[in-house]
């Protein structure tokens, strides 16, 4: 579910001409970076 999301905000930011950098998922102890893992960019 998170790498859709991520994918239709950047569909939605670039129609607002904003650029999505990256997408994290922030957990209790640790989070990630769904950019560096290549999901949901490109």
């Amino acid at each position: 579910d998170d790498v859709k999301i991520t994918q239709e905000i950047a569909k939605a930011g670039e129609l607002l001409g904003v650029e999505v950098l990256d997408h994290l998922v922030i957990g209790s102890q640790r989070y990630v970076s769904l950019k560096e893992r290549g999901l949901g960019f490109g």
